[in-house]
């Protein structure tokens, strides 16, 4: 199988690429700065790997990308360049859900070697907020046991009581209002990574979730980047 797989969703910039022609996999990867950057920097960074492994994007089986939840700028380049990619070649697209490439970079990073875990992904969403999904690795795949939500910190320390893994980017920008889960529960520093996505194409590819490159979208979560002038003078004074 020949994958290649890419997530801007965070300001990391990653970039994937993998081949087994022999059942041999061999891997090309890069992780650098995004945010801003990702919109130049994503293309040149695909066409580089690409040239190093040897292949060219009709000889894919899938483009992967990181559909979200994250940046909106981040999701919006991710989706665009696969589109652009897959339909010149006809290649299929994989849109991954970031939240869940969190959980299995957090697995395979800290707990390889566990056989079954649940695992609450958090992101942090800016705004005071942060994206929450969990999962559930068994049996050498992962189950959604509750999909991407947008909460505030203190609300999700308030709800979690359950015994699960934490894994995520929110634990220094949300330390205190995490505290009453932090403490407690097992917390694994986690961000959505290429290479985490092309281990989760097999299962994804097998339960259908490929689509024409037309038909790929972001899953934005938020259905707004920003406070209203009534909202922010609002806060204002309940804070006084």
């Amino acid at each position: 199988m020949k994958l290649l797989a890419f997530d801007t969703s965070t300001e990391t910039l990653s970039v994937a690429v993998s081949r087994d022609d022999t059942g041999d996999v061999k891997l090309w990867q890069y992780s650098g700065t995004g945010g801003a950057r990702a919109s130049t920097d994503l293309i040149p960074t695909v066409l580089n790997l690409m040239q190093q492994a040897g292949l060219q994007v009709s000889e894919l089986d899938a483009i992967c990308f990181g559909c979200g939840p994250g940046s909106f700028t981040g999701l919006r380049t991710a989706c665009a360049v696969a589109q652009g990619l897959a339909f010149g070649a006809g290649v299929p697209v994989l849109p991954v859900d970031s939240l869940l490439a969190v959980a299995e970079e957090a697995r395979f990073s800290a707990m390889a070697d566990v056989a079954q875990v649940e695992v609450v992904a958090l992101l942090d969403a800016r705004m005071d907020e942060m994206y929450t999904a969990c999962f559930a690795w068994g049996a050498g795949r992962w189950t959604t046991l509750s999909g991407d939500v947008l909460v505030r910190p203190e609300d999700f320390a308030a709800q979690n009581a359950a015994a699960v893994t934490l894994a995520g980017n929110v634990f220094t920008v949300y330390a205190q209002r995490l505290t009453a889960v932090s403490e407690r529960l097992p917390c694994i520093t986690a961000l959505p990574t290429a290479t985490a996505m092309l281990r989760l194409a097999p299962q994804l590819l097998a339960d259908g979730k490929a689509v024409p490159a037309d038909q790929a979208l972001p899953s934005y979560i938020r259905d707004k980047v920003a406070k209203t002038t009534a909202e922010r003078m609002a806060e204002k004074a309940a804070a006084t």
